[in-house]
């Protein structure tokens, strides 16, 4: 039964998702903001909102530190796993776009993020920074999340200054025939949806693995890495079909930046240690096949050959597939 309602609920997080994608694109071409903007900030923030409860969840009320940067790493992992499979289904037309250059500063960033939390590997980073009242902690607080937050705050003022690029040309776009509220109204409430189904999704993946059997961070990876991942990979789908592939990036690349982030409020409101926790090999795994990944997303961007930009793809697949197995 658990199987059959998490099919279910599967289905309303990729329907919801299609739809938030068709809204976010006609704000697109009925507004000035930029493409790297929408996706790589609003639209990656929604759908990202899975992860933030997840972890909130993980670190709260489940006390699994583990389990919270299995899913956060598990989830980016997976989100340019399949963004690499996408691209390698529409190679040609994706090699002739043109990319907003804002996404190349992006993927720095979050290479910088990566290697932030590899350095608590080990020790090297692990420091913590306490305010305290009358000697009682109020606030608990990693450097390595100081860091990234200071990275996530660069990444959103630069994009939100991006002048972006029209990525899709008027013969391919689906004319636009609802006003600016009603487009609005209307992407708000399948953001809702997405919410809403996706922590229900959460909880349902929590079940199936702990009945699997599963360890803290393998369960984080797979199980709810996958599950929060479905709005990414859906509504980016969605957006290639439509061939905008300006938002569509930046939706997969924003949203693993966001995720970042969602680390850093996990790790203020766990106060029994840091949620950069490498005790689990799975986290360590995880780590080290994301630097890679990031690093051939960034080749992709740099070189516009197909070929490169197929072998980087196959690169990003190999990694996810590579953590499956090791």
């Amino acid at each position: 039964m658990i199987y059959l309602l998490y099919i279910v609920v599967a289905t309303a997080v990729v329907w919801f998702s299609i739809l938030a994608s068709r809204y976010i694109d006609m704000i697109d071409r009925t507004t000035k903001l930029s493409g790297a903007f929408l996706g790589g900030v609003l639209l990656s923030a929604i759908t990202s909102l899975p992860e933030l409860f997840t972890s909130i969840s993980a670190t709260i009320l489940i006390d699994s530190p583990s389990l919270c940067i299995g899913n956060i790493l598990g989830s980016n992992l997976f989100n340019f796993g399949m963004l690499a499979v996408v691209i390698l289904l529409y190679i040609k037309s994706f090699s002739s776009s043109q990319l907003s250059r804002s996404h190349i500063i992006v993927v720095l960033l979050l290479f910088m993020m990566y290697s932030a939390v590899a350095l608590n590997w080990q020790y090297m980073s692990d420091k913590n920074i306490v305010w305290a009242a009358n000697g009682i902690p109020y606030i608990y607080i990693s450097i390595t999340s100081l860091i990234i937050i200071a990275l996530y705050a660069f990444s959103v003022k630069y994009l939100a200054s991006d002048n972006g690029c029209e990525c899709c040309n008027d013969d391919e776009c689906e004319e636009v025939t609802l006003s600016r509220r009603a487009i609005i109204v209307r992407f708000v409430a399948a953001s809702i949806g997405i919410i809403i189904a996706s922590i229900i999704l959460t909880y349902i993946t929590d079940e199936i693995s702990v009945r699997l059997n599963l360890g803290s961070g393998l369960a984080g990876a797979l199980f709810l890495g996958v599950a929060t991942s479905l709005p990414e990979v859906t509504s980016t789908i969605s957006l290639f079909r439509m061939r905008n592939f300006n938002i569509a990036f930046g939706n997969i690349a924003g949203s693993n930046v966001f995720n970042f982030f969602v680390l850093t409020i996990a790790d203020l409101l766990y106060t029994s240690g840091s949620v950069y926790h490498f005790g689990d090999a799975k986290v360590i795994n995880l780590t080290v096949f994301g630097l890679l990944s990031t690093s051939a997303v960034y080749l992709l961007l740099r070189f516009r050959s197909p070929w490169i930009k197929a072998l980087m793809s196959l690169v990003m697949v190999a990694c996810y597939l590579a953590f499956l197995m090791v």
